[in-house]
């Protein structure tokens, strides 16, 4: 005769198997393709460190040089920045083709509004920035209000900006001794310092407050996007918008503010180019739009929003000044640097989509 403690420990004995799952012990590739999901930057990161080594045992002390490590830096600055900023826009699953346009404009604002209307060079550095921010605010407005395409949207804006760079200064350049003279603080972020050097100022690592400009924003929206309110909805946007409203994120305001704050680190590129050429040209920067997203690419972060990291961003930057100065230094054709990162960005975008299927 069956009793119910029988009946009872006959269920406990059922329901113990039932939860009870099989351990699948992964496979190499897997707990690889893990990891490089759960740390997007590696992959960069290795890609770097490789690079770096393959041109030191090439060229040896001519690229293991403090001169040769710090110029890569100088030469990736104004890039890091707006790459920098194009990462934001690209994690919202989105992208922005005036970022390069935001940035030139911005320098112009802060030229023209110094030398022609004759405002103190600290206000025009301001106002320049302002006029930077709002142009991205706008960029934002355009795509969460009016749910137009990024990609229109900011093509769309990249030839507005364009032409309004020219009407505005009349193609005019402001030369960097006008500047020199006038108005230092606008070649402020291209001011040199030695780290390292003797007593007679030789040898050492030279930077500039640009460099130093670039890694402080990679570091702080790291730390932001990370550790943040803020920086977890602009992932759950880019991962899936529709998700992110219904759990409460204001999806939106999100983007208005993401696209602002490109505008934002956009303009402190423009200040930045200016102290890089000296100079207030309407006609520089026209390529940052590509090298921005081809650093961003290169980096690591999904184009299709919702992965990656700021710090990818910054390793593909580096990569590229690393393939630039090293072919040059070997003496090498210039097409051959495009041809690699060429190489380099179908690879990364190969790599991205193998990623992903951990989380398919």
């Amino acid at each position: 005769m069956t009793t119910d403690s029988d009946n009872y420990e006959g269920a406990s004995n059922r329901v113990e198997a039932v939860a009870q799952f099989e351990d699948k012990r992964r496979g190499f590739m897997a707990k690889v393709q893990h990891a490089l999901h759960v740390n997007p930057a590696l992959v960069p990161l290795f890609v770097l460190l490789t690079s770096i080594l393959v041109f030191g045992l090439l060229l040896g002390s001519r690229f293991f040089s403090p001169f040769a490590m710090t110029l890569i830096l100088q030469q990736v600055q104004i890039v890091g920045i707006v790459a920098a900023a194009q990462s934001l826009v690209i994690l919202t699953a989105g992208i922005d083709l005036s970022v390069g346009a935001i940035a030139v404009i911005s320098s112009v604002i802060m030229g023209q509004f110094t030398f022609r209307y004759g405002i103190p060079v600290g206000l025009s550095v301001a106002l320049g920035l302002a006029f930077g921010t709002a142009i991205g605010a706008l960029n934002g407005w355009l795509v969460s209000r009016m749910k137009l395409p990024p990609f229109i949207v900011t093509l769309g804006m990249w030839q507005i900006v364009l032409a309004a760079n020219f009407l505005y200064s009349a193609n005019e350049t402001i030369r960097s001794q006008e500047i020199e003279a006038e108005a230092p603080l606008l070649q402020f972020l291209g001011t040199t310092f030695k780290i390292g050097a003797d007593a007679d100022g030789r040898g050492g690592a030279t930077f500039t407050y640009g460099v130093i400009a670039m890694v402080l924003i990679v570091v702080i929206l790291a730390y932001t996007l990370r550790q943040t309110a803020w920086g977890r909805h602009v992932y759950a946007v880019g991962d899936d918008p529709e998700a992110a409203q219904l759990s409460g994120v204001n999806v939106n305001r999100t983007l208005i503010s993401v696209y602002a704050l490109t505008g934002f680190i956009c303009a402190i590129a423009g200040w930045a180019l200016i102290g890089r050429i000296g100079s207030v040209s309407p006609t520089s920067g026209q390529l940052l739009n590509i090298e921005s997203i081809t650093a961003v690419v290169i980096g690591g972060i999904s184009l299709f929003g919702g992965r990656g990291s700021i710090m990818g961003t910054f390793f593909g930057a580096l990569i590229v000044g690393v393939f630039t100065l090293g072919l040059r230094l070997a003496g090498a054709d210039a097409q051959w640097t495009y041809l690699l990162i060429g190489v380099l960005i179908i690879a990364a975008v190969a790599v991205d989509q193998w990623i992903r299927k951990v989380s398919a």
